[in-house]
């Protein structure tokens, strides 16, 4: 039996009913933001230790959905749709229940479910109740005031490459596997040019996959970390250009690697932006 199938609506007390109400608001953001989130990345943002526990949570979610759509008597996106797997980039199996012939999505092809998976993305992002929806389960939206960081960082200037940054960016551009790139991968390009004259700190490629790096020493303070991430979406829509300038498949990842920990406060930011950070990044 699926879980969305056992798991109840969100208005119970047992633990994963209480994790709904929470993370509910944080899918309507990503949402409203037209961005999917990893399992792992939610669950950390909800103080979970095992993202496997997202899935009663996801099903409560999708629960309360089909409830509210008969009261309704409109169809609401299953918004849990935007929970992915880091691995598939597919939701869990589970989501078979809310989006096909119940049991049947998990018989598809992998390409079949990435289409069906796409197409339910797209109602997600256009809908426009989501706040509605909220509402109407007695939820708050969320929001994290970032203004005085983002005023930091745009005003921020660092004192040149320390010895610290240079000696992780050559780190990361000779082992690869430190950042949990694929064994066909070898080692990257240190201060690689782009014609918006932009230098990447290291670039990497896989086959048609071109995948920057952004490196962050453990000295760097939370708007310089803040300014990492928004590197990070600005090289990757450079490339993407960049690579249909060039007449190739437009394929670019963007990784901001940290020596250290990424801060607390930011976790929502990255989640909203869509990047991927790895952290504790220890050069040899």
């Amino acid at each position: 039996m699926e879980t969305g199938e056992i798991a109840q609506p969100i208005s119970g007390n047992k633990p994963y009913q209480e994790r709904a109400r929470r993370a509910l608001p944080l899918l309507v953001r990503q949402a409203e933001a037209q961005t999917t989130v990893y399992y792992s990345d939610l669950a950390l943002e909800l103080g979970m230790s095992n993202p496997r526990n997202l899935n009663y949570v996801l099903g409560s979610i999708g629960q309360a959905l089909q409830l509210l759509e008969a009261e309704w008597e409109e169809v609401i996106p299953p918004i849990q749709c935007l929970v992915i797997n880091r691995n598939t980039e597919l939701p869990g199996e589970g989501i078979g229940w809310f989006i096909t012939e119940k049991n049947d999505f998990r018989k598809l092809s992998r390409k079949q479910q990435r289409e069906i998976v796409k197409a339910e993305l797209q109602r997600i992002f256009a809908y426009r109740k989501w706040s509605k929806v909220l509402e109407a389960l007695g939820l708050k939206p969320v929001s994290v005031d970032y203004s005085a960081l983002l005023t930091k960082a745009s005003t921020f200037r660092g004192g040149g490459e320390g010895e610290r940054h240079k000696k992780l960016k050559w780190f990361v551009a000779q082992h690869p596997e430190a950042i949990k790139l694929p064994r066909t991968v070898s080692s990257g390009q240190v201060e690689y040019p782009l014609p918006s004259g932009d230098s990447l700190d290291v670039m990497f490629t896989d086959g048609d996959d071109w995948i920057a790096v952004e490196v962050k020493s453990s000295i760097s303070v939370p708007a310089d970390i803040l300014r990492g991430l928004f590197q990070c979406v600005k090289y990757r829509a450079v490339i993407e250009a960049y690579q249909a300038a060039k007449y190739l498949p437009q394929s670019a990842r963007t990784i901001l690697v940290l020596e250290g920990l990424l801060p607390d406060g930011l976790i929502p930011l990255k989640n909203i932006l869509g990047i991927e950070v790895i952290e504790n990044i220890t050069p040899l």
